[in-house]
């Protein structure tokens, strides 16, 4: 049985999958066929019901519910430590109403979790590996960056306006649930476990 596993292309999922890429794991009679693609598409798909494994933005989860299950590994959370917002200038977390932020997709956490601090300002969506690049180029006020962009800001230049992850932790004194890997609950029981054990392994 092929399983269409699709994750996004950054580094800790690479990290995550690395096994089954290689085929470094007896996988049986299962066979994966990764995909990458940046987690705004991968919500939408799953919003289809398209991928059999997929990683999955927490927000989008309860509007695949009814398809998919989510998998007891493979989470992303963060730890005083989240998306943030950066800016070619400074300026208070408070300034953030009003502005033109660019954002990574409307149904990421990241989005989600900005939306609960400051509801007030225009959501630009941008591809998550072009929002440093439109705020330097003063395409919008200030970008909501995720994954790599996140430890490589400053070296373009960039300031830090707000870490999500640290309001987060402030607020609730919990890390901050960001993502998880979903597998469709039409593969049945029995293949879901064996799959499961595997991209645990």
């Amino acid at each position: 049985m092929n399983i269409r596993l699709a994750h996004s292309p950054d580094s800790d999922d690479a990290f995550m999958f690395y096994a089954l890429a290689t085929d470094k794991l007896n996988t049986g009679n299962l066979r994966f066929k990764h995909t990458l693609s940046d987690i705004e598409t991968l919500n939408s798909k799953a919003l289809e019901g398209l991928y059999e494994v997929t990683a999955i933005s927490f927000h989008a989860y309860p509007y695949v519910a009814d398809k998919y299950a989510l998998l007891p590994h493979g989470s992303s959370m963060g730890d005083r430590y989240g998306p943030m917002v950066v800016a070619g200038k400074p300026f208070a977390p408070e300034e953030i109403r009003g502005k033109r932020i660019a954002i990574p997709g409307t149904m990421t956490t990241a989005f989600l979790v900005l939306k609960l601090f400051e509801s007030d300002f225009e959501a630009v969506v941008v591809p998550f590996d072009k929002i440093i690049d439109s705020v330097k180029h003063g395409l919008v006020d200030g970008g909501l960056i995720i994954h790599e962009g996140q430890l490589t800001y400053s070296s373009d230049g960039l300031h830090k306006i707000i870490d999500l992850g640290e309001w987060w932790d402030k607020r609730h004194h919990l890390p901050l649930p960001l993502g998880g890997n979903a597998i469709r609950k039409d593969l049945g029981a029995a293949t879901i476990k064996e799959a499961s054990r595997l991209l645990k392994a």
